[in-house]
């Protein structure tokens, strides 16, 4: 768990707006409504701008900081998804993933040090990481979710009592509509096609949204549906490079490490610091995308004073990506390069000269995975004319992310040429430039490929959410203190995170290039499929890649070597390539929350000043299983991998842990007005956030392969 206190201070300028309603004005922005009352005239602005300052008035009278964009924001762009929004918010920035946005980063805190919540509600959160270890992060990813259907978010940057913990960056409320926000009937949809490159072809996918509501009964019962369809076929061209880790330029010994003598310009100095290039190559991925979203809401409100509310929420991403790549590794041998100054060096152009046998590495590589969240929850509002209020709210959610292949969650197969002669990549181009030198007889052609290692990764998450939330209050209508506000939240969140690989690692080669039908390798033009990258019409680049038909190849090798049923490491299911899981994590964390909060408002220097002071107090308890091996061996499988062996595979047993810790998270916030449309802010809170899962391990458990520069350890909560 990690915890921060953070003061935060700023001044928000409000700026007025008036239109003058004229012909060029558009219907949506000019839309007004009015209603006569009997003491006066009231103009209620709807439309484009009513919800735009509606997002100003968010940030402008809240009490600590808070930004917010509207359902108008979110759709003046055409955004992919709901990430992309959000980075238009100040201090958001996003990571993006098979082309489209994903992660969000609030005040420099990274996607696992920022909570969602969904209309209040926790969320849970799931996906398969990175390709060779078992799901650990608490991050959301917004890629599940379509920016339609959304009527706003509010991104809370500093702490408050009535949120809940987890998010150091910020919490991240989005909001969904409610059809008696709106009475009577209201509809839209929307359809479009979207054309987007692949390297296949170019070709139209639909994207459908539509949401209706309609209120009943005197506009006291309503019921309202949403939901999307987006289908996207896109296409990523990449160069990627892999480092040894540092060395000091006075390091001479270290594999990897520059010679002592000869093919060196401009070597860095004996403190400098620099890295070694381990593997470059280039990557081709062509990725289909399919996402649904829906929404449906029922309420009723009976009188003034109580409301009812039942929603369901889903959301469904797919993914399909494969990818093609060529590509380089180095043995740190006959090298020559030269470098930058330091004191950081860096590579001008890293070569190497090679004996008989030296691999070019070509790839096909398929990750194919599904995400589906699920949300049911009910809300009870009831407030009395006196000023007392009270809310009930409780919700079951879950997230879960798992492979849609038989192959298993991420494969890799590899192929190579075995003929390189030399190789040498050249940095002082915005794009790298490959260049490679052929022995004779070994060109880049289908007939001289063989294939090589393989790797099938297995990787599966979920996560439940079940979580009451009992709130009351008080509005008072004179005084110093203008509001008082309680509750009380009970979270049960459990979590099971797991994965298991087949891998076999005949990176020399196993059929012959004779047996391997040249039909599994489509020649491709490499300059073509990188057109407009800087360095990409090099005449000395790589010429080609190819386009690997990789379920073919898997076929092959499973018939004629057993590559899914007798791998060199890893335990089948049976089932297609899957393998069983290794690591296995079973996590339930349940906390209990209560939580004080006032609000003041007084004069200051006469002028209007607030103070909120609040005070949560959370106590959880963790109780962590994780299936554990007993290791007993080691096996060097590459010159930088090495297989963690059991004697007997079928020998494990889950182990539990079980701990707690509390926390007092107080937080204050001040505003006042010193200047007109001038706001001043001051706010104090303490925040945590909880450790991913893989630190919160139930026993002690090894990650396979484990490798020579590090990064594979054991580990235990």
């Amino acid at each position: 768990m990690t915890g921060a206190s953070v003061i935060a201070v700023g001044a928000t300028a409000s700026v007025g707006t008036a239109q003058d309603v004229g012909t060029g004005a558009e219907p949506a922005e000019a839309a007004q409504e009015v209603m006569a009352g009997d003491a006066e005239n009231v103009i209620i602005v709807s439309g484009i701008r009513a919800s735009l300052q509606d997002a100003i008035n968010i940030k402008r009278d809240a009490v600590g900081v808070v930004d917010a964009i509207s359902a108008e924001d979110i759709g003046k762009f055409p955004d992919t998804n709901l990430a992309e929004s959000l980075q238009r918010i100040t201090g958001v920035s996003i990571d993006r993933e098979s082309g489209e946005g994903s992660k969000v980063t609030v005040r420099g805190f990274g996607p696992d040090f920022n909570l969602v919540i969904l209309n209040g509600r926790q969320m849970p959160a799931s996906g398969l990481g990175s390709c060779c270890e078992a799901p650990a992060s608490r991050s959301f990813d917004f890629a599940n979710l379509a920016s339609e259907g959304i009527a706003g978010v509010e991104v809370y940057k500093s702490g408050r009592a009535t949120l809940p913990s987890g998010g150091i960056g910020s919490v991240i409320n989005i909001k969904t509509p409610r059809p008696l926000d709106r009475p009577g009937f209201q509809g839209s949809i929307g359809v479009k096609g979207v054309i987007d490159h692949t390297f296949d072809d170019t070709e139209i996918t639909p994207e459908i949204s539509g949401i209706v509501s309609k209120t009943f009964a005197d506009d006291t019962f309503g019921i309202l549906l949403s939901g999307s369809y987006q289908r996207r076929k896109a296409s990523l061209a990449q160069f990627n490079a892999g480092w040894r880790e540092g060395y000091l330029g006075s390091d001479s010994s270290s594999w990897g490490s520059l010679p002592t003598t000869g093919g060196v310009e401009n070597r860095p100095g004996p403190d400098d610091i620099y890295q070694t290039p381990q593997n470059a190559g280039y990557d081709f991925t062509n990725i289909d995308r399919e996402r649904i979203n829906g929404q449906a809401v029922l309420q009723f409100r009976p009188s003034d004073q109580l409301t009812a509310t039942v929603d369901y929420t889903f959301s469904q991403n797919t993914i399909d990506a494969e990818t093609n790549s060529i590509g380089v590794w180095f043995n740190h041998g006959a090298t020559a390069s030269s470098w930058t100054d330091g004191p950081v060096a860096g590579p001008n152009f890293y070569a190497e000269d090679f004996g008989p046998g030296k691999d070019l590495a070509i790839t096909g590589a398929v990750a194919a995975n599904r995400s589906t969240n699920r949300s049911l929850g009910g809300n009870l509002e009831w407030y009395h004319p006196s000023g007392w209020r009270f809310e009930l709210d409780a919700h079951h959610s879950t997230a879960e992310s798992e492979p849609t292949s038989p192959f298993g969650s991420n494969i890799a197969v590899g192929s190579a040429i075995y003929g390189v002669q030399s190789q040498r990549i050249d940095f002082t181009t915005d794009m790298p430039v490959i260049s490679v030198q052929m022995n004779p007889g070994s060109e880049i052609d289908a007939s001289n490929i063989r294939p090589a290692g393989n790797a099938f990764r297995n990787a599966y998450m979920r996560d439940r959410i079940n979580e009451v939330r009992l709130s009351g209050g008080k509005d008072f209508d004179d005084g110093f203190i203008e509001s008082l506000d309680f509750g009380v939240t009970y979270t049960d969140n459990k979590v099971r995170s797991a994965y298991g690989f087949l891998q076999t690692d005949s990176w020399g080669g196993t059929l012959s290039a004779a047996d391997t039908p040249d039909g599994l390798y489509t020649l491709q033009d490499l300059p073509d499929d990188l057109a407009g990258m800087e360095g990409s019409q090099d005449p000395a680049i790589i010429p080609n890649y190819f386009r690997v038909d990789t379920a073919s190849l898997i076929e092959l090798l499973d018939r004629e070597i057993g590559i899914c049923t007798t791998p060199w490491v890893g335990t089948p299911t049976g089932e297609g390539c899957l393998a069983e899981y290794a690591v296995d994590r079973r996590l339930n964390e349940r906390t209990v929350a209560p939580y004080l909060q006032s609000l003041h408002a007084f004069d200051l220097l006469a002028d209007e000043a607030h103070l909120r002071l609040g005070l949560r107090y959370e106590v959880t308890d963790v109780s962590s299983s994780a299936l554990v091996t007993s290791p007993d061996g080691a096996s060097l499988v590459s010159s930088n991998e090495i297989a963690i062996l059991d004697s007997d595979p079928s020998d494990t047993v889950f182990t539990t842990l079980k701990g707690s810790y509390d926390n007092w998270l107080p937080a204050i916030d001040f505003d006042m007005s010193p200047v007109q449309d001038v706001v001043v802010r001051a706010s104090y809170s303490h925040t945590i956030t909880r450790p991913a899962y893989n630190n919160l391990d139930g026993g002690l458990t090894v990650n396979s392969p484990a490798r020579v520069s590090g990064g594979s350890t054991g580990s235990s909560g």
